[in-house]
C-alpha cells in the first residue's frame, strides 16, 4: 500500500495498480454507453458480466450494486456511474454508500436536506 493510501482510512486509492485491478469492471461499465449493451445488461446481467470475464467477486459487487466494493475492486467512479444509469440509481445513493451512511442521513448531513417527517 502506498503512503498516500495509508493516510486516508477506508478510502480506496485509484492509482495505476487500482486501474489494472479494475480493468474488467471499468471496461464492462464503459460499454454500457452503447444502447445494445444496455439492453443486453438488462436482459441477462450475469451473462453480460461473464462476457467481460468478471470474477465471481466482481460480479457479486456489480449485481448487488455494492458501489463501495466496486470502487475498492478498482472501479473508476466515473465508469461505475454508467451502471447506475441503467437502473437508474440516484447519485446520492452512491455517495451515501461511499460514505457508509444511510441515504437519508447522507442527504441531511452532507447535503443539508431537511429530513422527511
Amino acid at each position: 500500500m502506498s503512503e498516500a493510501a495509508a493516510t486516508i482510512p477506508d478510502t480506496p486509492l485509484f492509482d495505476r495498480a487500482g486501474s489494472i485491478r479494475g480493468y474488467r469492471i471499468n471496461k464492462m461499465a464503459m460499454a454500457l454507453g452503447q444502447p445494445a449493451n444496455r439492453a443486453a445488461f438488462k436482459a441477462d446481467e450475469e451473462a453480460y458480466l461473464d462476457g467481460f470475464g468478471l470474477s465471481a467477486h466482481e460480479k457479486s459487487a456489480v449485481m448487488g450494486r455494492d458501489w463501495h466494493e466496486m470502487v475498492r475492486l478498482g472501479g473508476n467512479l466515473f465508469f461505475i456511474l454508467k451502471i447506475s444509469a441503467v437502473d437508474p440509481t440516484p447519485i446520492t445513493r452512491i455517495g451515501a454508500a461511499q460514505a457508509s451512511m444511510e441515504h437519508e442521513d447522507f442527504l441531511h448531513l452532507r447535503l443539508g436536506k431537511k429530513r422527511n417527517g
